[in-house]
């Protein structure tokens, strides 16, 4: 269950910059002026998580296979986006399939990076992205209801569907009509599997990435601009996270070894990749579990709240249907123990029939 987040937000306020640098062999063009992005970019990173080698290195693993996370950058939009303005239509096109939505908010002031608008305004910049995803959910429900009123289904569970659907759009429909995104709308489940197939935009979750200058990183409260960001991601129940993309981007050029040192110098202690997949994560209510043994040791992405048989579907579809039961042991315990047979010795083993994995390995953090 490899995660895909898509990046958004106006041309020149460092999506591509942070694309390149979290994805550290990313092909971004990122220049001074507009639509210098045409093609999306598509990079995976691997999720970093110290625990992958720790287990590794107990079960003598002949090799780590980490989780990942997909990112998929777009060119800027501008106002006008969903009608095509800037081939802005296009470009939302590519990020309907993704997990959730990443909103780049430029929250530094240079003069030598020209904004699209001529002045720094987070407000007004997350406005005009926002209300372009609404725009581009309108025009799809609007299309996808006459399609509704056309078609009759011929079985009792086709209508049943069918008018699940028609109810459900015809609130979001009010929803976006109102300028609110189709998640605040309150739905029943089947309701909710009815319309998952339009991958409406502003039905995903937000995460507002405010990008800031490398002098604001160690305290980005202090900078009046992220706490406008900060105001509205809490009054649209969205994530926020700062970071500075030029750090980022500054950070793959430095080896392994010397980036923590860099980071503290700036008084942080976290990349912004790790900031990002952490917010991810948490906004999406997922999960790491691992396997490991001497073949290899894998992290494996589930969300919170799956069932034993659930998760081990992840691995493979045979797995669920044929479940019987998973012996599983806490991370810690683990460790402790220095190996599976030392931990089942000591009593630290269970077996999960088909109960939630709540206690599997949570991911706590990087």
């Amino acid at each position: 269950m490899s995660l895909r987040a898509g990046i958004v937000g106006l041309p020149n306020v460092g999506k591509s910059t942070l694309f390149n640098a979290v994805v550290e062999n990313g092909k971004a063009q990122a220049a001074n002026f507009p639509f210098c992005t045409i093609e999306p970019n598509v990079g995976i990173v691997a999720v970093p998580d110290p625990r992958l080698n720790v287990l590794s290195e107990l079960s003598k693993s002949q090799r780590a296979v980490p989780a990942s996370i997909e990112f998929v950058d777009i060119a800027g939009l501008v106002k006008g986006a969903s009608q095509g303005e800037g081939l802005g239509n296009k470009f939302l096109s590519h990020i309907r399939e993704v997990d959730s939505i990443l909103q780049v908010v430029r929250c530094f002031e240079d003069n030598d990076i020209i904004h699209v608008n001529g002045k720094v305004d987070p407000k007004s910049d997350i406005d005009v992205i926002n209300l372009e995803l609404v725009f581009s959910d309108l025009d799809q429900v609007e299309k996808r209801l006459d399609k509704l009123k056309k078609g009759k289904a011929r079985d009792p569970q086709s209508k049943m569907k069918e008018e699940a659907e028609k109810s459900a759009l015809v609130k979001i429909e009010q929803a976006l009509m109102d300028g609110k995104p189709a998640r605040s709308v309150s739905l029943t489940d089947l309701e909710k599997d009815a319309v998952r197939h339009l991958c409406l935009l502003t039905m995903k979750p937000v995460i507002y990435v405010a990008n800031v200058a490398e002098s604001d990183l160690a305290e980005p409260g202090s900078n009046s601009h992220v706490k406008e960001v900060m105001n509205l991601a809490s009054e649209l129940q969205s994530g926020l996270i700062t970071v500075s993309a030029q750090v980022e981007a500054e950070l793959t050029e430095l080896p392994p070894e010397e980036r923590i040192e860099y980071l503290t110098s700036l008084g942080v202690n976290e990349s912004g990749l790790g900031n990002l997949i952490r917010a991810t994560y948490s906004l999406l209510g997922m999960r790491t579990y691992f396997t490991s043994g001497e073949k290899e040791t894998k992290a494996w992405t589930i969300r919170s709240g799956m069932t034993a048989p659930q998760a081990a579907g992840v691995i493979h579809s045979d797995f669920e249907r044929g479940f019987i039961r998973a012996e599983t042991v806490a991370y810690d315990d683990f460790v402790a123990a220095g190996s599976f047979s030392a931990a089942r010795e000591k009593g630290l083993v269970g077996e999960l029939p088909c109960l939630l994995l709540d206690q599997v390995g949570e991911y706590p953090g990087l």
